[in-house]
Parts: C-alpha cells; sequence; structure tokens
C-alpha cells in the first residue's frame, strides 16, 4: 500500500492563504480550510479518497501506523493516498490547514 509523502515548503517566508488556495485551485481541485485548538487530536480514520492537505498556520503531526510520524509546520503538504488509516494531534499554537480530494 502506497505510503503518505510529506513536501516540506522551502525555507523562508510562509506562504499566503491566496497561494495556497492558488496551488490547489490551479491543480484543478476545491479547497476547504479547517482550524483546530492546541492539542486538539483526531481518532486514527482513513478516507476513501487521496487527500492533499497544506498546513497554513501553526502546527500538526499526522500518525500513520507502520510509517514514521509526519510534522507539518506552515507551507508543508501531505499527500495520503485513500484507504491510509491515520490520526493527528494539534500542536500548541492551533493549526489553520487547507485539503481538497484528488
Amino acid at each position: 500500500m502506497p505510503q503518505p509523502t510529506l513536501t516540506t515548503w522551502p525555507d523562508g517566508e510562509a506562504p499566503s492563504r491566496e497561494s495556497l488556495e492558488r496551488l490547489l485551485t490551479g491543480a484543478g481541485l476545491s479547497p476547504s480550510w479547517w482550524s483546530n485548538a492546541p492539542h486538539d487530536r483526531y481518532s486514527p480514520h482513513s478516507h476513501s479518497y487521496h487527500k492533499v492537505l497544506y498546513c497554513a498556520r501553526g502546527g500538526i503531526t499526522f500518525v500513520v501506523p507502520g510509517a514514521d510520524d509526519f510534522l507539518l509546520r506552515p507551507g508543508d503538504r501531505l499527500d495520503i493516498p485513500p484507504g491510509t488509516t491515520h490520526a493527528a494531534i494539534v500542536g500548541p499554537d492551533g493549526v489553520t490547514c487547507v485539503e481538497a480530494s484528488a
């Protein structure tokens, strides 16, 4: 089974909300924004679709059984293949992300 793929944002200023929207819409995807408070948690679950997710603010760690944890900071992208079980833990500063199904 394919594993999630983390693409870190290059050093420098984190992307704006508008630039993240353009990245997703330019790929023909429909972005959806969400936020969580510090230390919120998502229980293990999976999706029937390929999830493309960018961290816009704060931080979040995705936990995938049998793989390394994926820590996302502003600008980082995580691709999660369909059927991949994952959980998530929001960092101490909360998090805002934008995601789309591909």
